[in-house]
């Protein structure tokens, strides 16, 4: 398994991600930047793409998801509650559902999801092979913000309780939606949220 860190467009930079199988299966993680740079990596690796992982449905994470779908016919997951089909939120229908705790399988790639609303109701966090794909749920030292339609301080609140709680090793490499990517024990020590 190979990944690859990619970085949409201005003003956002959102972290994007491509995992590539051995098998040269690829899943892409919150795919914002366009089109051409995502498919430059998967003829490089000459991978094909099955499966899009989003960690919410926000206009800055979901850039290219319906063009990558219509071409490659691939598997997304999101949750209904960010399908709103609204300007922050542009993705509408219905697509593959997480499950909190649940396991998504592609060749030798073990993804874990957990439900984390505070974000956005539709927040999860995904983890791979020590990587945790992080959205907007948890930044190098801070949170998402909750002033957003769909925020919620209380649930982020309970999601960062959760997330001291996961069954993950402190070195695990939190890979956030923006920013510096930074490691579990690192925000359980430093973060002042998770001292609120």
């Amino acid at each position: 398994m190979q990944v690859y860190h990619l970085h949409g467009p201005a003003p956002y930079y959102t972290n994007s991600f491509l995992v590539v199988t051995d098998a040269g299966n690829a899943i892409a993680v919150d795919p914002a930047p366009g089109v051409e740079q995502i498919e430059s990596v998967l003829k490089e690796k000459n991978a094909t793409l099955t499966h899009i992982l989003l960690t919410h449905g926000h206009h800055d994470h979901v850039c290219s998801v319906e063009a990558l779908k219509e071409k490659w016919n691939c598997k997304v997951y999101l949750d209904s509650a960010d399908a709103s089909g609204l300007e922050l939120q542009p993705l509408r229908g219905t697509y593959e559902q997480y499950e909190d705790g649940g396991v998504i399988q592609v060749d030798e790639a073990t993804f874990t999801t957990w439900h984390t609303p505070g974000h956005t109701e539709g927040s999860w966090l995904i983890e791979c092979g020590g990587l945790l794909f992080a959205g907007d749920t948890l930044f190098a030292g801070s949170v998402g913000r909750t002033d957003l339609p769909g925020g919620d301080p209380k649930k982020q609140r309970e999601t960062i309780q959760k997330i001291k709680n996961l069954p993950l090793p402190n070195d695990t490499t939190v890979l956030p939606g923006h920013g510096e990517f930074t490691t579990l024990g690192q925000e359980k020590e430093t973060n002042p949220y998770f001292f609120m």
